[in-house]
């Protein structure tokens, strides 16, 4: 196994330990609206989507730091994947796939989510001035079922609890993949050891043998 780029390791396991932390903050809002069942749901609903709203209204800057995280991460797995050996490519490659799969999460789940939360436009469909809905004739009640098939407000809240879940879990795949890979490390770098030392003894007891003689 070829050595590891330490400072890589270090920039993909910050990230994503990083990403960790923000969703553990985001945990006390998501319980009681994805694990359990509380009397009346609708105070922590209103709480969520205060908060969301909150977030999404954050300054620029924010968003800009989690972006170059985010690259941060990326850069990590370039360096660590630049011309890789075998174990490279089944530690760091599978590493990289659960992190595009985050990156999905966010982009199609959480960014999406955010909007809609932010507008409030949960369960619209929003067509184009002039569009109609193909083999319907353009009718109100095409426009009525279209609209039907969106999800509504406490759906749409649960859909960002479980992408927060989601990506949790993805992320936590990350960092077992680089323990992993370290312990895999560890373990050949003992027995090279462990063999170079048999491989010494057996030379010494060899010349010791011949002076004997």
């Amino acid at each position: 196994m070829a050595k590891t780029f330490p400072f890589a390791t270090f920039m993909i396991i910050g990230p994503t330990c990083f990403f960790l932390g923000i969703l553990f903050s985001s945990f006390p809002y998501d319980y009681n609206i994805l694990w359990s069942t509380p009397a009346d749901r609708e105070a922590y609903f209103v709480i969520l989507e205060n908060h969301l709203r909150f977030l999404h209204a954050s300054p620029p800057l924010i968003s800009r730091i989690l972006h170059i995280v985010i690259g941060t991460g990326l850069l990590g797995f370039t360096l660590k994947l630049y011309k890789p050996s075998e174990a490279n490519m089944l530690f760091d490659g599978a590493s990289l796939v659960l992190y595009m799969c985050g990156i999905t999460v966010y982009i199609a789940n959480i960014v999406k989510g955010l909007r809609v939360v932010t507008a409030g436009t949960y369960g619209q469909a929003e067509l184009v001035q002039g569009e109609t809905v193909a083999g319907s004739g353009g009718t109100k009640d095409a426009e009525v079922t279209m609209v039907d098939d969106f999800i509504g407000r406490e759906d749409s809240l649960r859909v960002l609890a479980a992408s927060n879940t989601i990506l949790a879990l993805v992320l936590v795949g990350v960092l077992v993949l680089q323990a992993g890979q370290w312990y895999a490390q560890r373990k050949e770098d003992a027995e090279i050891e462990a063999m170079d030392k048999a491989q010494l003894e057996k030379k010494n007891k060899a010349k010791e043998g011949k002076k004997t003689r």
